[in-house]
């Protein structure tokens, strides 16, 4: 009569059977010292107690690792906060209008390190139009303004945008952010941030800060703009 083979027992099945029999250390003690291991510093041979405390070790200083790049980010997120809220400090602090385009550039320039900032703004009353802020934006320009869901961010491609800058030659890349009336699909001006880095505005960069900046921009500009009277029914 025919037996069929036993199959081997195979190192899952092992696992499988200490992992679902937790006591089997309790029951054999001595095996915790007895059973011999590589310890991977030093390829010298341990016990399991000691590859386990290793182990432990290890895990712990991951653990630390990541609780201080945490508190590094904490602390990087409070900088930036603190530099938003002194540059919009000296936006609400800017009682001429007309003024604020320029606080705008040189309080981002100042509080965000960036090396050029420029800004135009179309469509505003009348008592502005011939402001320097107010002037060189072509309909090209207004056309791809409004064309924007996002802050273009990448390399600069010659964009006529960037000749607003007072150095074009020198921008390696470029982060040019709409500015809107609330949720308008029509953009009314384009800030341009320039640096000389190349990965400073990357391409796969996220851009939700800048979006805040463009729309507290935004909103400080929406002074410069004609007052819609409401129409009554």
């Amino acid at each position: 009569m025919m037996h069929n083979p036993i199959p081997p027992i195979t190192e899952d099945d092992i696992a499988d059977y200490l992992a679902n029999t937790p006591d089997f250390f309790e029951r054999h003690a001595s095996l915790l010292a007895a059973v011999q291991l590589t310890s991977p510093h030093g390829h010298r041979a341990v016990s399991l107690q000691e590859r386990q405390a290793e182990m432990l070790r290890e895990k712990i200083r991951g653990l630390e690792l990541k609780a201080a790049e945490m508190i590094r980010h904490g602390q990087e997120n409070t900088t930036i906060a603190d530099k938003l809220q002194r540059w919009t400090r000296e936006l609400l602090l800017t009682r001429e209008s007309r003024d604020l385009p320029e606080v705008i550039s040189r309080e981002i320039a100042a509080q965000f390190l960036v090396p050029q900032v420029a800004i135009k703004v179309w469509g505003v009353s009348p008592e502005f139009e011939h402001e320097a802020f107010a002037q060189g934006a072509s309909d090209d320009v207004k056309a791809f303004a409004s064309s924007l869901t996002l802050p273009y961010c990448g390399a600069n491609p010659g964009l006529e945008a960037a000749q607003w800058l007072f150095d074009p030659s020198t921008a390696a890349s470029l982060a040019l952010i709409p500015l809107r009336a609330g949720m308008a699909p029509q953009a009314f001006g384009l800030l341009v941030l320039a640096s000389p880095d190349a990965q400073r505005f990357a391409s796969d960069m996220g851009t939700d800060f800048l979006e805040r900046i463009g729309e507290l921009t935004s909103a400080a500009l929406s002074r410069l703009r004609p007052v819609v009277e409401p129409q009554l029914d």
